[in-house]
């Protein structure tokens, strides 16, 4: 398989140097900068940098043509998601991302109805993908990704029927040296955070709260414990009632009061605006301008202690018909996977999974045409294969509240 792969930050990295360890991928890494692909593509001898706006549709089909790509996989921020979207459709080749299209809040009612939802242009070009006959499997990192796998496992393997499904995100990283240093992509922390989260319930559909709602404690395993999650806004509530049935899908996220008081602040400043504001004779974008003066997250490895946790929460009742409560959940360690890889765990556990998703693909274990959703293939031969890259999963049984 002949993957381009676009965007060498540091999930692109890590994408790479995992890809580097088996044997059925070749990669051609573009980036708009191309020392960076250049140090993407050190990961193996065989791989080729090129450079590459990702904002230039013509120019990514043409690159896909001219290296007679399988498929293109996405490593960028959403800004990006759909000219490489439509680019690969153009390009009849398949399509690979780890955040899909963009959300634009309701107008008039933001806090309670849904506008253009994440993934909603993408997925109004599904027809054009089946009749190519190509896949675009959309949200397939870690949240969303795996955790959409681990939904579609419970269902099909461990309950008869569901009430809620909610991925919940926490860690106990910690980065020395810093006040605050975000270990992920801040200019898609801000998107996802400051805008109106989703919530989807049967009967009712999708809508939305303020940001930062529903506050609870969810204790964490592998030592991690008791933190606070709020709903943001996630691909995972869009992606699982397409697929999945529950009574209740949710995503939340375990920020922190001090991280959330941050983003606040930037949004009641104005400085998590996209639109370019006159500073001087330049014109630049807030949000950019906050990106360019946080550290790079692919940078703070080496400074980073701690692990990571991402999973997914469900209840209901099994297949016996009794009460059932898991949590089924991924773990990485930053000192596993710096001493591994040389890469942080945050951007580490997101690349793996579209990496073990292409093994499948390459090796038709998983297939399909059009847009699909992580929960829309079989999730056995991906936990399977995960295991294989040294990376195990795990089910937590947990009590049930008792019934009224």
């Amino acid at each position: 398989m002949r993957i381009l792969l676009v965007g060498a930050g540091g999930v692109g990295t890590a994408f790479a140097r995992i890809a580097a360890r088996r044997s059925f991928a070749d990669l051609i890494i573009a980036d708009y900068d191309l020392a960076r692909a250049q140090h993407a593509a050190a990961a193996k001898d065989s791989y080729r940098a090129v450079r590459l706006d990702a904002r230039d549709e013509a120019a990514t089909a043409a690159l896909l043509t001219e290296h007679r790509c399988d498929v293109l996989m996405n490593a960028t921020d959403p800004r990006f998601v759909m000219p490489l979207f439509t680019a690969a459709l153009h390009a009849r080749v398949h399509y690979m991302d780890m955040a899909m299209s963009l959300s634009h809040p309701d107008p008039d009612a933001p806090y309670r109805r849904t506008g253009v939802k994440l993934g909603d242009d993408q997925f109004a070009l599904a027809p054009r993908w089946e009749q190519a006959g190509r896949l675009a499997l959309v949200g397939m990192g870690v949240e969303p990704g795996l955790s959409d796998v681990f939904a579609r496992y419970a269902a099909d393997e461990l309950f008869g029927e569901i009430d809620q499904l909610g991925v919940r995100d926490g860690a106990n990283l910690e980065v020395a040296g810093y006040d605050f240093a975000p270990t992920f992509s801040i200019w898609t922390t801000i998107e996802e955070c400051l805008n109106p989260p989703v919530v989807w319930e049967k009967g009712q559909g999708w809508f939305t709260t303020p940001p930062f709602s529903e506050p609870e404690v969810f204790t964490f395993p592998a030592g991690i414990g008791p933190v606070e999650c709020v709903n943001v806004e996630h691909e995972e509530v869009l992606l699982m009632p397409r697929w999945l049935e529950a009574r209740r899908v949710t995503f939340k996220y375990g920020l922190g009061a001090e991280f959330i008081g941050v983003l606040e602040t930037l949004h009641k400043l104005g400085l998590d605006r996209t639109d370019p504001v006159a500073v001087g004779a330049a014109s630049v974008s807030p949000r950019d301008v906050i990106a360019a003066c946080l550290p790079d997250p692919a940078t703070l490895g080496d400074k980073m202690t701690g692990v990571t946790c991402a999973g997914t929460w469900v209840t209901g009742t099994g297949q016996d018909g009794a009460p059932r409560e898991v949590y089924l959940h991924h773990v990485v360690d930053n000192a596993w996977s710096m001493a591994e890889y040389h890469s942080q765990a945050v951007v580490w556990q997101t690349a793996v999974n579209p990496v073990v998703a292409l093994e499948l693909i390459d090796s038709g274990a998983w297939s399909g045409a059009g847009v699909l959703g992580p929960e829309a293939l079989p999730p056995v031969p991906f936990l399977d294969l995960l295991r294989d890259y040294g990376s195990p999963w795990a089910c937590e049984e947990r009590t049930p509240p008792p019934q009224p």
